[in-house]
Formats: structure tokens, sequence, C-alpha cells
């Protein structure tokens, strides 16, 4: 079970990251929240979700 959630969390991880990538925000911005996500990959999906870069806010 235990694998089988952190296989998850990793799917959900690299699709954020490769959304963040494709957002029309500044590198800058684009790399802090990489690093969020890979430094902190459930707590920092969540906070990409709620507070990252969205296509139609910049």
């Amino acid at each position: 079970m235990g694998t089988l959630l952190g296989l998850a969390i990793f799917v959900i991880d690299i699709w954020a990251i490769v959304k963040t990538l494709q957002s029309p925000v500044t590198p800058g911005t684009k790399i802090l929240w990489v690093v969020i996500i890979f430094l902190l990959p459930v707590v920092g999906v969540i906070l990409w979700y709620f507070l990252g870069p969205r296509a139609g806010r910049v």
C-alpha cells in the first residue's frame, strides 16, 4: 500500500512540475515552484494547487 501511495504522489508531482513549466509565468517563478514541489512533495503540490501559476491568472 505504501508503494502505491508513493507512486501516486510521484506521478502527481511530475504532473504539477510539467504544468508549472508550461505556465506563462516568469522563469524565476517557475524555478521557485519546481523547487517547492520537489522538496515538499505532498505539501508542495497542495500549495501549488491553491497558490501556483495558472494559465488564466498571471
